[in-house]
């Protein structure tokens, strides 16, 4: 399909107006018959030019700001016909250092980067001419090993940003290893919950708005320990085991003793070792079959220090209550072999019930949806698939 770009120069940025449609100059277009999905779902391109896509958040106008890690930019998109695919786009900010995490909260978009959190406000309204980020709180630790921080806006009107550990197995003490929080105006930082590697994607529970959060697992011990996590904190203050503890039972050679991990939050699910896994998202579309109600899609970035590579997937978790009843694949069909083509980053369900997914390997965004089918088929496909612990 051709495409036609209306470039035009501001500011900050580039703003590009796809005149029809998505293009293909990446080859992902001809790939997305090699995504496996639940029957009734479908994939598509959502924006296919967009490098480095990773952290995504949506304005209450409906614009996308996609954040990235290895790149110094923040995207703005629009579907601005309503066919659910980006005919719209713009770099609303530039020569940011790691620009990972992205929040939307009252008219303004909130970056984290690697020292510091940032605020465009009102920026819905001049995307053409974004403002200088104005920066709110420039105390986070400056180490760049796991510097890549999400942020969320919790629905307690907190900021939530992630502190990774600067090293791969250490006790580094305060703020690393904690998921903190802090006011939209920079003030009231403190520590939130600790224990917590490395944590690129969190959300709250529609119902009792908990935390729930991904947590990296530590690497060389081997290609089966430890695994990676899907936490829940329903309270401040809890500690998630990191580095004495892995997982619900995995001691730390190093750093670990004998009931290392008897004060430790244990896990609701533990994950695939090494899969790396980031962005998460209730579902709570109406539209979606009745199994899906309520249930968490989450995004493993899949592994790099494995002998046979793993992840590089969507993942269902079933819950009942706080519990995981099931942990089985959604999308699959990056990863061929040894070779991946794709690696999914973050999940965010648009009002449509449709689901956004970011891919940095690709630069691109997905939107997976889903057509009403009959009830029946719905139940044949719960009952036809098993769980998958890798």
């Amino acid at each position: 399909m051709l495409m036609q770009n209306l470039l035009i120069t501001g500011c900050l940025g580039l703003v590009m107006v796809l005149a029809n449609g998505v293009a293909n100059a990446s080859g992902v277009q001809e790939r997305l018959d090699e995504i496996e999905l639940p029957p009734g779902f479908s994939i598509s391109l959502y924006a296919d030019d967009v490098p480095n896509a990773r952290s995504m958040t949506l304005s209450e106008q409906g614009v996308l700001y996609v954040g990235t890690r290895s790149k110094d930019v923040v995207y703005a998109l629009q579907d601005v016909d309503g066919d659910g695919r980006a005919d719209r786009q713009v770099v609303v900010a530039r020569g940011l250092d790691m620009p990972n995490g992205v929040a939307w909260h009252d008219g303004d978009l909130y970056i984290a980067e690697n020292e510091r959190i940032t605020r465009l406000q009102n920026i819905d309204e001049q995307l053409d001419d974004p403002p200088k980020p104005e920066v709110i709180y420039d105390q986070l630790p400056a180490e760049t090993h796991h510097g890549w921080r999400y942020l969320a806006m919790g629905p307690d009107g907190w900021l939530y940003v992630a502190i990774g550990a600067p090293c791969n197995i250490c006790d580094a003490g305060d703020p690393f290893a904690s998921i903190a929080r802090l006011r939209p105006d920079g003030s009231g930082f403190e520590i939130y919950a600790r224990g917590v590697r490395n944590s690129v994607g969190f959300t709250w529970h529609p119902e009792d708005q908990a935390l729930w959060f991904t947590d990296n697992g530590r690497d060389w011990l081997g290609d089966d320990l430890p695994p990676c996590e899907l936490n829940r904190a329903d309270r401040a203050g809890l500690h998630f085991g990191y580095p004495a503890c892995h997982g619900e039972s995995v001691v730390d050679p190093e750093f670990g003793a004998p009931g290392a991990c008897e004060d430790a939050r244990a896990p609701v699910q533990a994950l695939g070792p090494h899969v790396a896994p980031l962005g998460l998202s209730f579902l709570t579309g109406e539209t979606l079959p009745a199994a899906y109600q309520g249930q968490l899609l989450l995004a493993e970035h899949g592994s790099w220090n494995r002998s046979e590579k793993i992840g590089y997937r969507l993942m269902l978790v079933t819950l009942d209550g706080h519990q995981a009843t099931d942990y089985r694949p959604f999308a699959t069909g990056w990863l061929e072999g040894e070779q991946a083509w794709g690696r999914p980053v973050d999940v965010l369900q648009l009002p449509d019930a449709s689901v956004l997914v970011s891919d940095d390997h690709a630069g691109v965004i997905y939107r997976i949806a889903h057509a009403p089918m009959s009830a029946a088929a719905d139940i044949a496909y719960d009952e036809s698939n098993e769980s998958v612990i890798p």
